[in-house]
C-alpha cells in the first residue's frame, strides 16, 4: 500500500462522509484544485486504498427485520472451515460479513435476514455445511451507533 500524505487522508475521508461529493467540492475542501484531487482519487482507487464506492441502505426500508451476530467455534481449524464458509456466503447474501477472530471463538459472522425463519434457515445451513463445534447467535435489538467511516488523522 502507498503512503498516505495529508491530503490522500483528508481526501478518503470526504469520500468515506458522502462518494457521491463532486470533485470539485472534494477539492475545495481538501486545498487543492480539480485536476490534482481528480487524479489522487484515481490513484487511491488504482492502488485499492478505495477498491470501491458504494451506498447504503436502511436495512428496514429493505424489509431487513432480523440482524444477528453469530459466533461459531470450529470442530476442526484450516483452510477446509474457512473454504466452507466462503462457499456459503458466495451463496447466501444474508451472511454480509466473515471475521476470523481471536479468542473463544474462531469466527463472527454478520447476518441480516428478512425474517426469523430465514435467519433460522440460514444456521441450520451453516450447522451442517461447516464443521462446527459450537454456535452462538446474537440477535440485535438496536442499532445505537454506525458508520462506516475508518478513522483517520486529518491534522498537519
Amino acid at each position: 500500500m502507498p503512503e498516505l500524505d495529508l491530503i490522500d487522508r483528508k481526501i478518503i475521508v470526504q469520500l468515506m462522509e458522502d462518494a457521491t461529493l463532486p470533485v470539485a467540492l472534494i477539492a475545495d475542501r481538501v486545498g487543492l484544485s480539480q485536476t490534482p484531487c481528480w487524479k489522487r482519487i484515481r490513484r487511491l482507487e488504482q492502488n485499492g486504498v478505495i477498491p470501491r464506492r458504494v451506498a447504503l441502505a436502511d436495512p428496514a426500508a429493505l424489509g431487513i427485520q432480523v440482524e444477528a451476530f453469530v459466533l461459531i467455534e470450529v470442530s476442526e481449524q484450516g483452510a477446509e472451515a474457512q473454504a466452507a464458509l466462503c462457499a456459503l456466503r458466495a451463496e447466501t447474501p444474508e451472511v454480509m460479513e466473515i471475521w476470523r477472530i481471536a479468542g473463544e471463538h474462531d469466527y463472527l459472522l454478520r447476518i441480516a435476514a428478512p425474517d426469523i425463519a430465514s435467519f433460522d434457515a440460514i444456521c441450520h445451513r451453516l450447522q451442517t455445511r461447516v464443521p462446527l463445534r459450537r454456535l452462538n447467535a446474537h440477535l440485535a435489538l438496536e442499532r445505537i451507533a454506525f458508520t462506516t467511516a475508518y478513522p483517520l488523522d486529518t491534522h498537519p
